[in-house]
């Protein structure tokens, strides 16, 4: 095990002498990666394009004969553009195992509701709901921009983008000013702000008219005319209220990034990066992007869905004659599986909640995480020890500055990814991401050296 392990060394003063540019040049990659992929939907198009650029074919151009299915093959399947897998065909049959890197691609956030556009009092303001855990209050007083898709009655889809640009305007959650907030500062942090005034403000010129909401009915007409999107659009589009703006370096040293989505867009980015580094594995590479983690990872575009079996029971039939649902069970039960998700780094500020020696230290490397859960890890995924030490070999083999941890003291919390569904198919799973400060915050802390760690560790996995 390495020394780091222990959280003894920085991960910074375990760089060979050419690496240290790499670590930067890596990190701004990755701020351009999450300054375009916003949303799930952002997310799951930029990976694709990036394969693409790096000879991968869609799914769809095997199944229909298009193109012939053998070692070294590329491809990449897109689930009704929310999530995507890569895989890079090893020379071995699927039916010997996969080498997997999980990960997800959405973030908390706020989602418009159905009927959002209301006015109050000559203000026009949008209802939303909250997606995933965050602290309500950490919403309020902020930039915020506007992602979401429509689709129209004729078919046609048109994709939004607002508040993004220098020239566009943002959108804003007021919260109370400190001079009448007596009341609110008796209550518990939980209830500062409720889950109903997560209200967007967006408009506060009316319409010159006879108008019962004048206000509203201005804004109704810019976005006609302006964005192409009428009310009725709220009703089957799909829009995402998420920070504005970029990320930034943090430190004198900028050896840290600050952004939106850290969790898991950065797990996800090192994970495609490795899987663009693959040629021809000896077992099959298989990179995973899905949607739905902060929500349960329900639904047909989360992981406990089946496209990804399906999408594996497809591949081997275009690599077996006589197919057979057995193939399928035993390509699962010899596959190996890094669920690469962000796990908690320790913090100084808050110090009562972690137990020091068992947890990840930003700047620490890689994270490997025995087993999730909560109180007695209760819904846990818990990786077998022999598989722990294969892990942990492979990674000092390569050079790869890791260290391990858990998610805070015992009765403090806790959470889970979506390890423990690939491990219900039989596969030897272990959680395996980048320690963040400020987790499930608008905006979160990375340190570029974990990005860095996590980028090799993953290569050196798939293979």
């Amino acid at each position: 095990m390495s020394e780091t392990s222990f959280g003894k060394k920085s991960a910074w003063l375990s760089l060979e002498a050419d690496e240290r540019d790499r670590v930067f040049s890596l990190g701004e990659e990755y701020k351009y990666f999450i300054d375009t992929a916003k949303t799930e939907r952002e997310a799951a198009a930029l990976i694709a394009q990036m394969a693409a650029a790096e000879g991968y074919f869609p799914l769809e151009d095997y199944l229909s004969k298009q193109r012939t299915l053998g070692p070294g093959e590329k491809i990449y399947a897109l689930n009704k553009h929310k999530s995507v897998i890569l895989f890079v065909m090893g020379q071995e049959p699927l039916e010997k195992g996969m080498r997997i890197v999980g990960a997800h691609i959405d973030s908390p956030r706020l989602d418009l509701k159905p009927v959002p556009v209301y006015e109050d009092t000559d203000l026009c303001l949008m209802k939303t709901h909250y997606y995933g855990g965050v602290k309500k209050y950490q919403w309020t007083s902020m930039p915020l921009a506007l992602h979401g898709v429509i689709v129209k009655g004729d078919g046609t889809k048109l994709e939004v983008a607002i508040g993004e640009g220098e020239e566009d305007p943002v959108f804003y959650i007021s919260d109370l000013l400190p001079h009448l907030a007596k009341d609110q500062m008796q209550k518990k942090a939980s209830e500062f702000i409720e889950g109903e005034d997560l209200n967007l403000l967006v408009g506060n010129i009316p319409l010159d008219g006879d108008e019962k909401q004048p206000v509203k009915a201005g804004i109704l007409e810019i976005l006609k005319q302006t964005y192409h999107i009428d009310e009725k659009d709220f009703l089957s589009g799909e829009f995402e209220v998420v920070p504005a703006g970029k990320a930034r370096d943090v430190g004198f040293d900028r050896s840290m990034i600050s952004g939106y989505g850290h969790d898991d867009r950065v797990c996800s980015f090192a994970g495609v990066k490795g899987m663009l580094d693959i040629e021809t594995p000896k077992f099959t590479a298989v990179g995973m992007f899905m949607d739905k983690e902060e929500v349960g990872s329900k639904g047909n575009t989360g992981s406990e869905s089946k496209f990804f079996e399906n999408v594996v029971a497809e591949l081997i039939n275009l690599q077996e004659e006589d197919y057979s649902d057995l193939y399928l069970r035993r390509a699962f039960m010899e596959t190996r599986v890094l669920s690469a998700d962000v796990n908690a780094a320790f913090d100084p500020g808050f110090k009562s909640v972690y137990d020091k020696s068992n947890t990840g230290f930003l700047g620490g490397g890689l994270q490997v995480t025995k087993y999730t859960g909560s109180r007695g890890k209760s819904g846990c995924s818990d990786a077998n020890a022999e598989f722990l030490a294969e892990v942990a070999k492979l990674f000092d083999d390569h050079q790869v500055t890791w260290q391990t941890g858990e998610l805070g003291k015992v009765d403090q919390g806790g959470g889970g990814t979506i390890a423990y569904i690939l491990a219900n198919l039989g596969a030897e799973v272990v959680d395996c991401g980048i320690p963040l400060l400020s987790m499930h915050a608008p905006y979160e802390l990375l340190s570029k050296v974990d990005l860095y760690m996590a980028y090799k560790g993953y290569r050196a996995f798939l293979g």
